[in-house]
């Protein structure tokens, strides 16, 4: 029976290593995800082939995943050191404000060009 549910793995320092991916592999472990917000290019090459390496030892297919970084766009800081908003509150993201004058009416933002590249209604997630 074809199983449509693939197991997917995340390669980090933990697991990087041969004998720890080649348990995984063993294991049934179908994606192998390249974390690419963490390392350099060449150490993600070298995991890579040693994915290829022990996929072809034990005649597996394994995908290789790479989660590429996207851009971090990031708040400034709250005079008081944080807020907590109200649903329904208003709050302005403002690219000009001072980098640590934000408040529970608006904090300063590294992204000017947010104002272009959303639109009203768009959902803004803060953390």
């Amino acid at each position: 029976m074809l199983r449509r549910t693939k197991i997917v793995a995340t390669l980090g320092p933990a697991t990087e290593t041969p004998e720890v991916l080649e348990g995984l592999i063993l294991a049934g472990v179908d994606v192998v995800r390249l974390n690419f917000s963490h390392g350099k290019a060449e150490e993600h090459r070298a995991r890579a082939a040693l994915v290829r390496e022990m996929a072809a030892k034990h005649g597996r297919f394994v995908a290789i995943l790479a989660d590429l970084q996207g851009p971090k766009i990031r708040i400034s800081r709250f005079a008081e050191g944080k807020v907590t908003l109200q649903k329904g509150q208003r709050f302005v993201l403002d690219a000009a404000l001072d980098k640590n004058a934000g408040d529970a009416t608006r904090v300063g933002i590294d992204y000017e060009a947010l104002i272009t590249d959303s639109k009203p209604g768009d959902v803004l997630l803060l953390d």
